[in-house]
């Protein structure tokens, strides 16, 4: 069974126009846990009518972007054509590649109406071999997305990868798997990970305890394992819990990263920033 490493109290900070957020990485003494690079749970904010807007365009390159909402609505545009309305419970894939510029700004009838907004942002480092792909983008609708059904008490949805045979549409370039297992009461789940992969557990809601520890991680907490073993148990102590699985294979390469771009070195990152100066990344209308 994995050992855990540690449990970690993910910082709390604020983004854009006061949006708060609850951030395992990027933090002092964590840069990244290859091949993630960033995890970030914005919200949960309430909006009054007309309050909200979102983040407006923005360039981004060199790794791939995941947004899981879990309240709200935004609608993604970028440009190289894609767009689509991210509801809750939609999830959304953007291969950054060799640059693009993309915008989520609030949905009209979001703005209009006013409510709870929130949701998790990952990113995930591409292989140097894959930096300059052609960027494209990949919305799954909540409606899709596939999950297991476990006693009746616990839900698992398969965001990306694989887990207990049932596999998500997202295509990546390299292995990764993100599942949100949900407990409707106090349970246990057993499921395998490849040990070759960096594994993380955030806790959405509710709390954790795991059989070879007697610590407990709540609310706002990432933990992190060993690569000891393939198997991962995971006991809700809770009425009530969500908790965000995150696997990864590390690449194991240097990388460079300059507030939205992310390279393998300082050169390629000087060369993205010419790169949307000189319009190479696209434009927006």
């Amino acid at each position: 069974m994995r050992k855990i490493i540690k449990i970690k109290e993910c910082m709390k900070t604020f983004e854009g126009d006061g949006i708060p957020v609850t951030r395992a990485f990027p933090v002092p003494g964590m840069r990244e846990n290859d091949p993630f690079l960033l995890f970030d749970h914005f919200g949960p904010i309430n909006y009054e009518p007309g309050g909200a807007s979102g983040v407006p365009a923005h360039p981004h390159c060199g790794f791939e972007a995941i947004t899981y909402m879990l309240g709200g609505e935004v609608e993604h545009r970028d440009s190289f054509g894609g767009q689509a309305e991210i509801e809750t419970g939609d999830v959304q894939w953007m291969t950054t590649g060799s640059g693009l510029i993309h915008s989520e700004l609030v949905t009209e009838k979001f703005k209009k109406s006013g409510g709870v907004m929130q949701g998790l942002q990952i990113w995930v480092n591409l292989p140097q071999k894959n930096k300059k792909v052609k960027p494209w983008y990949q919305h799954i609708k909540k409606e899709t997305i596939p999950t297991v059904l476990e006693n009746n008490n616990i839900k698992i949805k398969v965001l990306v990868g694989e887990i207990k045979g049932i596999k998500s549409k997202v295509q990546t370039y390299s292995p990764v798997s993100i599942f949100d297992i949900q407990f409707s009461k106090p349970d246990m789940t057993k499921f395998k990970v490849d040990k070759e992969q960096n594994l993380m557990i955030y806790i959405i809601d509710g709390q954790l305890q795991f059989s070879n520890s007697e610590k407990i991680a709540n609310k706002g907490d990432m933990i992190f394992f060993d690569q000891s073993s393939d198997d991962v148990q995971l006991t809700s102590i809770s009425e009530e819990g969500s908790y965000l699985v995150l696997a990864g294979k590390p690449l194991n390469e240097p990388v460079a990263r300059y507030g939205p771009f992310v390279a393998n070195s300082e050169g390629e990152i000087k060369k993205a920033m010419t790169d949307y100066q000189d319009g190479k990344m696209g434009t927006l209308a």
